[in-house]
C-alpha cells in the first residue's frame, strides 16, 4: 500500500518540463496523446490540469495529468458530468451512463469508466487507493484465469477430454462480465463497504450512549445523543441517496442498456469491418472504391448478391444486438441488484438505529413527565400543608390583639385554644387529601 500510495501521489510542480519532454518522445512510440501533454502550454493558455490515476483491462496504473476539454474529448461527456466529479463540490451519488463512458460518483469513489480504462481522480483517501488495489487484483487475477482457461482448452482439444469450460465458465459465459461492469462492481462495493462500516461505527457509538442515557439524564449525555442524530441523519440520507440511485438504474432498462460499453464498442468495430469487407467486395470486381457505384454500370447479379448480403448483415445485427442488449441488461441487473441488497440492509441497520433513538427519547419523555408528576403532586401537599400552618397564624394574630378579652384570665384557655386548632387543621388537611384521592390528582 506504500508504495502504491508513493507511486500513485501527484507529480511535484518542477517535473512539468519532465512531462514535456516525455510527451515528445511519447508521441513517436505510438502511445495515446493524452499520456503526455505540453503542461507549459496548456498553463499559458489557462486551461487547468488535474491529476488522474489510469487503471487500464490488464490492471496497470499510471498517474496522467489531463485537462478538463482533453478528457471532455475523450471520453465525450459533457462538462456537467466532469463538474459531477469536482472534489470542491458536493453532489450526491449519481452513477450516470453515457454513450462511451459510465460517469461514477460514490462517496469518495468518483471515476469515469469506460470501455478499456478507468480514470479516477487521484487523492491521497485510502478509499481511492484501496479501490485501484482492489481492482487491479481482480483484473489481474481474472487474467490469469483467462491464461489457464485458454491452455486447458488447448489440452483438452489435443487429448479429446470433456472442456472444462463446461464446468469452470468461460469468457463468453453469462457470468463473465465486462471490464466496464467490473470496475462498476468495484465503485460500489467500495461505497457500500464505506458507508457499511460507518453505521457499524455509528451503531457501537450509539447503544451504549443510550442504554447510559436511560439510566442517567445529564445534559452531557443528552448533547451527545443530539450530535449522534445529527450524525445519523447526515449518514441515512446518503444511504438512501445511493438506495435510490441503485433502484433508479434497476428500473430503468434503456439506462442499464446503455451502460454496456464493451458491446456497443464491438458493435461498432464490427459494423466498421462489415463496411470495409463490403467496400473490398466492391473494388475486387472491378469498381472504384472512392466513386459511388453506377446501379446501370454493374451488373444485375451483384446489386441482388449486395442487397442479399446487406439485409442478411443487418438483420444478424439487430438479433445479436438484442440478445446482447437482453443479456446484459440480466447481467448488470443481477450485479446491482446485489448490491441493492447490500445497501438497503445498511439502509435497515440505520432505520432500526434511528427507531431505538426515538424510542429512547419517549422513554426519557416518559420519565421527566413522571419526575414532573411528582413534583406537582409534593408541591400540592406542601400548599396544602401551607394552608392548615397558616390557621395558627390566623388565631395568632387574633388572640394578637390589644383588647382586652375575659379569656386571657383563663390559665388554661390557652391550652384548649392550641388543641382545638391543631385538630381543626388536621381534620383540614385530610380532607383536601381524600379529595385529591377522590379526584385521582395523585396515588395515593
Amino acid at each position: 500500500m506504500a508504495d502504491l500510495k508513493e507511486r500513485l501521489l501527484p507529480p511535484k510542480p518542477h517535473s512539468a518540463i519532465n512531462l514535456r519532454d516525455t510527451a515528445y518522445r511519447s508521441s513517436g512510440s505510438g502511445r495515446q496523446p493524452f499520456q503526455g501533454m505540453d503542461v507549459l502550454g496548456l498553463k499559458k493558455r489557462g486551461q487547468g490540469l488535474r491529476s488522474w490515476i489510469r487503471v487500464d483491462t490488464s490492471g496497470n496504473s499510471q498517474v496522467i495529468e489531463v485537462d478538463k476539454f482533453t478528457m471532455m474529448r475523450r471520453c465525450d461527456l459533457p462538462a456537467r458530468d466532469l463538474r459531477l466529479l469536482d472534489p470542491l463540490f458536493v453532489y450526491p451519488s449519481t452513477i450516470l451512463g453515457r454513450e462511451k463512458a459510465i460517469v461514477v460518483n460514490l462517496e469518495q469513489i468518483r471515476c469515469i469508466i469506460t470501455a478499456d480504462e478507468v480514470l479516477l481522480l487521484n487523492s491521497l483517501d485510502s478509499s481511492v487507493l484501496h479501490y485501484v488495489v482492489e481492482l487491479q487484483r481482480r483484473l489481474t487475477t481474472n487474467a490469469v484465469g483467462e491464461v489457464w482457461q485458454s491452455d486447458t482448452t488447448g489440452l483438452n482439444r489435443r487429448g479429446g477430454s470433456r472442456n472444462l469450460d463446461d464446468v469452470f465458465g468461460s469468457p463468453s459465459s453469462p457470468d463473465y462480465l465486462p471490464f466496464e461492469f467490473r470496475a462498476l462492481e468495484v465503485a460500489l462495493e467500495a461505497a457500500c463497504t464505506f458507508l457499511d462500516s460507518q453505521a457499524a461505527e455509528l451503531e457501537i457509538e450509539a447503544y451504549p450512549l443510550l442504554d447510559e442515557l436511560t439510566s442517567k439524564i445529564s445534559t452531557l449525555n443528552l448533547e451527545r445523543a443530539r450530535r449522534l442524530k445529527s450524525r445519523l441523519v447526515a449518514l441515512t440520507r446518503r444511504v438512501q441517496k445511493v438506495r435510490d440511485e441503485i433502484e433508479q438504474l434497476m428500473d430503468d432498462d434503456g439506462d442499464m442498456a446503455e451502460m454496456y460499453l464493451t458491446e456497443k464498442k464491438r458493435r461498432m468495430e464490427t459494423s466498421l469491418y462489415g463496411d470495409q469487407s463490403l467496400m473490398g467486395y466492391r473494388s475486387t470486381d472491378g469498381a472504384s472504391v472512392s466513386a459511388p457505384v453506377s446501379p446501370v454500370s454493374s451488373p444485375p447479379e451483384v446489386r441482388r448478391l449486395e442487397k442479399s448480403l446487406s439485409i442478411a448483415r443487418s438483420r444478424h445485427e439487430s438479433m445479436r444486438s438484442s440478445e446482447s442488449a437482453t443479456e446484459s441488461i440480466e447481467e448488470l441487473e443481477m450485479l446491482l441488484e446485489a448490491y441493492f441488497v447490500v445497501i438497503d440492509s445498511t439502509l435497515n441497520k440505520l432505520t432500526s438505529l434511528k427507531e431505538y433513538i426515538d424510542d429512547t427519547e419517549d422513554f426519557i419523555n416518559i420519565q421527566l413527565d413522571n419526575v414532573r408528576n411528582q413534583l406537582i403532586q409534593f408541591e400540592l401537599l406542601l400548599t396544602t400543608a401551607t394552608f392548615v400552618v397558616a390557621i395558627f397564624g390566623v388565631v395568632a394574630g387574633i388572640f394578637g390583639m390589644n383588647f382586652p378579652i375575659p379569656l386571657f384570665d383563663d390559665t388554661g384557655a390557652f391550652k384548649w385554644v392550641l388543641i382545638i386548632t391543631g385538630v381543626t387543621g388536621v381534620v383540614i388537611f385530610s380532607l383536601f387529601v381524600w379529595f385529591f384521592k377522590y379526584r385521582r390528582l395523585m396515588p395515593l
